[in-house]
């Protein structure tokens, strides 16, 4: 790999949420400002959207690294559980070991002991659920009816949703309105601007060891920034990819050509790429075509030289 080549400790563009990596970013502080606030207030539901790759999960460990002392966080990273499981997946991450034989009210009302147990012991519970896009119905109702458990002053569980915006739009659905009604905050992770991918891109870089002068020129990370859409993980391959071809060349510094390339090659991009150059070849037609006409070209091995050529164009 290029870690030597250019000095580095660790590949700087993981896929792989690492929170050494956790830049700060104004989208990223913002939701977990966002939920801090929330779960001090004890109350419902905490909902963190966003599209693949913006860095949900990112912010979902860095959430669950940083939860004071007082606070007991059940995870869920997947969620795809009808009610029965879901209940079960509870139970186990509240630290309930218990048989197979144990009916579902029994478990509900363990479950319910337990977390009295746990408020008692001064502690908050949260139960965290990440791609909460794929729950089932059935068990979106199991988890509002999971946050009906509470003392006089608060709740025993507050439930924070990390999922994709295709969470919102199952959430407007008539038979939600009564979970809509418990969220009471609720946070939209949005892409990067240009500005933040450029200290982005060089943060990681430093976090993963590097010293030297610029990897990347400007004019390259707004190329990058502009297809990857602002999305932080596209950005990560975009980045990786130039680096490789950057070291697979001998260079020392990534140029615009090792971009393009990496832009070229990665698939999420690629599809965008290929339509912008079709635009292009078919503008560029166009203007040939238009030149014939204005210049008049009546020789027809002429007119069949430049048809030729314009038919040769891809």
């Amino acid at each position: 790999m290029y870690l030597q080549h250019f000095g580095l400790s660790q590949l700087p563009f993981t896929l792989t949420p690492n929170t050494s990596f956790f830049f700060g970013l104004a989208p990223h502080v913002e939701a977990l400002q966002v939920l801090q606030t929330a779960l001090e207030t004890g109350e419902g539901f905490i909902k963190v959207t966003g599209e693949v790759g913006t860095g949900k999960t990112l912010v979902c460990r860095k959430l669950l690294n940083d939860l004071p002392a007082q606070y007991h966080c059940a995870y869920l990273p997947n969620p795809y559980l009808n009610p029965k499981e879901l209940r079960w997946a509870v139970a186990a991450e509240l630290g309930l070991s218990l048989p197979n034989k144990v009916d579902q009210q029994q478990l509900t009302r363990l479950i319910h002991e337990r977390l009295l147990a746990l408020n008692h012991q001064g502690f908050h519970v949260v139960l965290v659920l990440d791609e909460a896009q794929s729950l089932p119905d059935e068990s979106i109702e199991a988890l509002r009816l999971f946050t009906n458990l509470e003392t006089e002053n608060r709740k025993l569980l507050q439930v924070v949703l990390f999922g994709q915006p295709e969470l919102d739009q199952r959430l407007a659905q008539p038979k939600f309105r009564q979970l809509r009604q418990r969220i009471t905050f609720s946070y939209g992770l949005r892409p990067l601007t240009w500005d933040e991918i450029h200290a982005y891109i060089r943060y990681r870089l430093a976090i993963a060891g590097y010293q030297g002068p610029e990897l990347f020129a400007a004019a390259d990370i707004k190329r990058i920034a502009r297809a990857a859409r602002g999305i932080p993980r596209l950005v990560n391959i975009l980045a990786h990819k130039s680096l490789l071809l950057c070291y697979g060349q001998g260079e020392k510094k990534v140029l615009t050509r090792h971009c393009l390339a990496a832009i070229t090659d990665t698939e999420d991009i690629n599809l965008q790429h290929k339509v912008s150059v079709s635009r292009l070849n078919i503008l560029l037609v166009v203007l040939l075509a238009a030149v014939v006409l204005v210049i008049g070209l009546n020789s027809d091995s002429c007119c069949g030289e430049w048809v030729t050529q314009i038919s040769e164009i891809k």
